[in-house]
């Protein structure tokens, strides 16, 4: 399997410790702990040691059955977030993440997967995932998609609703709500209408709010790796879905050079 990551030298976290010291800066023992769930070696250990160079603290596991037992050990540390490969030998990412659900786990879950599909895609969402990375990937990518995942489920409004969500299943941004299952969407509580594409760029945006995606990267999410398709595309649907939610479409932004966000 083709990987892309971009290599660059970081300073690991005992030397920004040190020199914070020397600033007087006092700095947080406390690290962020992440699992990274992946049957292919190699990756895990490239993300360990980027994510340990930025300062988390990272276990890794080549199973989802072994990382179904930390997570469910009561003697093991908590995590603040997974990353989850999808295909593995017996159980899939899928499957654990579903499980975790059920079982009332609202730990924070990224894909990291080769399955690109549409339909992949909202099968990861559906299952509980908080974002959801296509390989080849940058680090800086992935880097990006933990911070602001951390950030989002970290703040006490998100916690609060959080709970609320997962219990039915919906996705939320503002006025906007999804309900999966059924495919629907309502606005400021009026029913909305929308085409497959429209539906499948809002679920990518409403899922990861506040995040910038280029035209390109809604393309390969949102419609087949075999569709004619191109940037004027995208601008179209996203002027069209803008209009079916009303007031609540202003919250659909485009920022010249980084692409289109939804603000919660």
């Amino acid at each position: 399997m083709c990987l892309l990551f971009c290599f660059k030298a970081r300073p690991v976290p005992a030397m920004r410790e040190a020199a914070a010291e020397r600033l007087g800066i006092i700095v947080s023992v406390a690290m962020t702990k992440v699992l990274v769930v992946d049957d292919e070696q190699d990756l895990c250990d490239i993300l360990r040691f980027d994510l340990e160079s930025e300062g988390y603290e990272v276990t890794t596991c080549g199973d989802a059955e072994g990382a179904l037992a930390l997570l469910t050990e009561p003697t093991e540390p908590q995590f603040d977030l997974i990353l989850l490969d999808v295909m593995m030998d017996k159980m899939s990412g899928f499957e654990l993440a579903s499980r975790l659900r059920a079982a009332g786990d609202n730990t924070p879950v990224i894909f990291l997967t080769a399955r690109d599909s549409h339909d992949d895609q909202l099968k990861g969402f559906e299952c509980g995932a908080d974002d959801y990375i296509t390989k080849p990937f940058s680090f800086d990518t992935v880097l990006a998609r933990v911070r602001a995942v951390l950030k989002r489920t970290a703040t006490p409004a998100a916690k609060t609703a959080t709970p609320a969500a997962q219990d039915d299943g919906k996705i939320c941004c503002g006025g906007v709500v999804i309900d999966p299952g059924r495919q629907s969407v309502t606005a400021a509580g009026r029913g909305v209408e929308l085409t497959r594409r429209e539906y499948g760029i809002l679920c990518l945006m409403a899922e990861n709010p506040n995040i910038y995606f280029t035209r390109e990267e809604i393309m390969t999410r949102v419609w087949p790796e075999d569709a004619l398709v191109n940037d004027r595309s995208v601008d179209v649907h996203i002027a069209r879905l803008r209009k079916k939610l009303g007031s609540e479409g202003r919250r659909i932004v485009n920022r010249t050079g980084f692409g289109y966000t939804m603000q919660a």
